[in-house]
């Protein structure tokens, strides 16, 4: 047990140790069964930064058993919230739909479940928020609870209580009545876990199971806080409505045709009453009382544009064109809202035979003409054939002559090449001849330009190397000057801060003295906070004994008042029957109750005790105002506290 001021360690009944121990076993459950899930959803390679996704939600059906406990209502509250989403899309986003499109229709009544959810959910009055209620009250049980449930929802028109029970409940969903049995819910809505046992598998030396347990922060570790299955369920369930919101949904509902599980077997009756349940005849009623197809005008002109070309080839808008090809087709009941077109049950399959119709009639006319097309075909080939054979007889005859031509050209070509030769042979000897004259001159002029060329490399190389001379010689002599100068600009330097560290060497004391003052500033300044800590704690224990007298002197005030007006009554009873029986010749005397004064003491007395329970509460009032005020001047001189702290830190740096 943690208290403000210190641990207390008790031990536990065998009871409150088994509850320990089956909270610890469904947490060690809970997390294996999480960290399970985690695992296949990063094995499946699932990507969390994609945008679109496609998700199949399979749950579980309505449940009404013999003994329903705290799963059943469960499952029964989540069937509850995914048929008000059905009517949602289905029902209430139809009419939206014809409401939005401004078209004129007939409202169509529905079952809603609202209610039944208001008495589930609701906050702070429904089953699941006085369940966590019950389950934070050590001492609740299930008959509490469901006593609670029964005061609570007497006159709810969907909650009924069972005449020959103490602890069930029948709630009406929209799929029928569903008697719930109270006496486990409170075990199953508990989710605690004691601080110790949490921190003994976390310090676990096995990785994986110190895994399932992370530490804790310090603030929960000092405490157990309480957690109810009832308040999470709740908080994933609206998680998922609001994944599903976010989405389009598309429903398949499953029907089991039989309840001997065989096949070839329907039963009418059980099929029709699945069918009611799940508001597949309710969306069907709608559906032919509405209009359940509709478009766009842009794909109705896409589609049916067939119908009317003329309208098409008309300067008309979208609007105007979709109802004047509805008009030539004599469609009636249809309606044209501000971006669609709604037709009635039946009329969308006549426009696509008509739609058929025409595209046949254009398909016959492709056809003749693809007939046409072929047969020309048929006719180019064997024209093509015809020619290719006179073609080949004359290429016969053309390769014949060529083959002449040939021969011809060949036997000029062997004496042009034959002439060629004896032309390029004598040219070659003529071009050697030239080349070796050339190379010889020209090797000349290149050692007459390279004596020249080293004659003058030695002469730049004899400059350089005395112009070199100079410059070190002049180098030498600028270096030694700039170490004089740097030598004595350094000397200056050196004597400047020799003179600022005497001068720092005699403030340190100062910085001291400064020092020590705040220190005893803040020691003087931490007594006195804790001085006007006791001195407020001290008032406020008196202040609250006072205020206890006071209420209990009220209360004896008011018992002592009860009192007395019922011997009032009860005298005032004796006069009347004494009246009623004495003779009618004894003139009637007014009665004279003896504690008349003593009440109009006591009523005095409870009025001054009233006024003096206000004043104190003034007073009271007052004392609070005056410590929000202190404790704000506790804030302030903490701040100043906190500034001279960090100027005593600097000083301590300083020094």
């Amino acid at each position: 047990m943690v208290t403000p001021e210190e641990i207390i360690t008790r031990t536990l009944d065998p009871e409150n140790a088994i509850a320990s121990r089956d909270a610890l076993a469904k947490t060690i459950y809970s997390r294996l069964f999480t960290g399970l899930v985690e695992k296949i959803n990063i094995s499946i390679g699932q990507d969390p930064n994609s945008k679109s996704i496609i998700g199949v939600l399979d749950i579980y059906g309505f449940e009404s058993f013999k003994c329903n406990s705290f799963e059943q209502f469960c499952i029964n509250f989540t069937n509850e919230k995914l048929q008000q989403h059905f009517n949602q899309h289905v029902f209430k986003m139809e009419q939206e739909e014809y409401t939005k499109e401004e078209i004129d229709w007939s409202y169509i009544e529905f079952v809603d479940n609202q209610d039944v959810l208001d008495l589930i959910e609701k906050k702070p009055g429904g089953i699941i928020a006085l369940l966590d209620e019950a389950c934070m009250f050590p001492k609740s049980t299930h008959e509490t609870f469901a006593q609670k449930l029964y005061q609570t929802f007497k006159n709810h028109q969907r909650f009924i209580k069972p005449k020959l029970s103490r602890t069930n409940f029948t709630i009406s969903h929209y799929a029928g009545e569903v008697t719930y049995q109270a006496d486990q819910f409170l075990d199953k809505n508990k989710d605690y876990v004691v601080a110790e046992h949490q921190a003994l598998l976390t310090a676990s030396k096995c990785s994986f199971v110190a895994g399932l347990f992370p530490s804790l922060p310090e603030e929960s570790s000092k405490s157990s806080k309480f957690s109810s299955i009832g308040a999470r369920f709740k908080l994933q369930l609206q998680s998922l409505m609001e994944t599903l919101s976010a989405t389009e949904p598309h429903y398949i509902r499953c029907v089991k045709p039989n309840n001997v599980l065989k096949p070839a077997i329907f039963e009418n009756s059980n099929i029709i009453q699945q069918l009611r349940c799940g508001g597949v005849l309710e969306a069907i009623r709608i559906s032919c009382a509405g209009y359940p197809t509709r478009r766009t005008f842009y794909e109705f002109l896409n589609r049916f544009g067939v119908l009317a070309p003329e309208v098409l080839e008309g300067n008309y808008d979208d609007k105007m064109a979709c109802q004047m090809i509805l008009d030539k087709k004599g469609l009636k009941g249809y309606q044209i809202g501000k971006a669609k077109v709604f037709l009635r049950a039946g009329q969308m399959a006549e426009l696509d035979a008509r739609r058929a119709e025409v595209l046949g009639n254009a398909a016959r006319i492709i056809q003749r003409q693809i007939r046409t097309c072929i047969a020309h075909k048929e006719f180019i080939l064997l024209r093509k054939a015809a020619i290719q054979t006179q073609s080949h007889w004359r290429g016969k005859m053309a390769r014949k002559q060529y083959q002449q031509l040939r021969r011809e050209a060949a036997a000029l070509k062997i004496q042009k090449n034959f002439r060629r030769y004896s032309a390029r042979k004598s040219h070659l000897v003529v071009l050697s001849s030239a080349i070796k004259l050339q190379t010889g001159l020209r090797a000349m002029t290149a050692r007459n330009e390279f004596r020249l060329r080293k004659k003058t490399k030695a002469a730049i190389i004899i400059q350089a190397n005395w112009r070199c001379h100079q410059a070190y010689s002049y180098f030498k002599s600028l270096q030694k000057a700039a170490i004089v100068s740097q030598c004595g600009w350094r000397c200056r330097v050196a004597r400047r801060e020799l003179r600022m560290l005497k001068m720092a060497a005699r403030e340190t004391g100062a910085l001291k003295e400064a020092k020590d003052k705040l220190e005893k500033r803040v020691e003087e300044l931490i007594w006195r906070l804790q001085l006007e800590k006791r001195l407020r704690t001290d008032l406020e224990e008196a202040k609250a004994r006072e205020t206890a007298k006071l209420q209990e002197a009220l209360h004896a005030m008011q018992v002592q008042v009860e009192e007395a007006n019922s011997m009032i009554i009860k005298e005032r009873e004796a006069a009347r029957k004494a009246i009623e029986e004495a003779p009618p010749v004894i003139k009637e005397t007014p009665v004279i109750i003896q504690d008349t004064q003593r009440v109009e003491s006591l009523t005095a007395e409870v009025e001054r005790l009233k006024v003096l329970l206000q004043s104190e509460t003034q007073i009271a009032e007052e004392t609070k105002q005056a410590f929000a005020i202190e404790q704000a001047k506790n804030g302030e001189l903490n701040r100043k506290l906190e500034d001279a702290e960090k100027k005593v830190d600097q000083l301590q740096d300083s020094v």
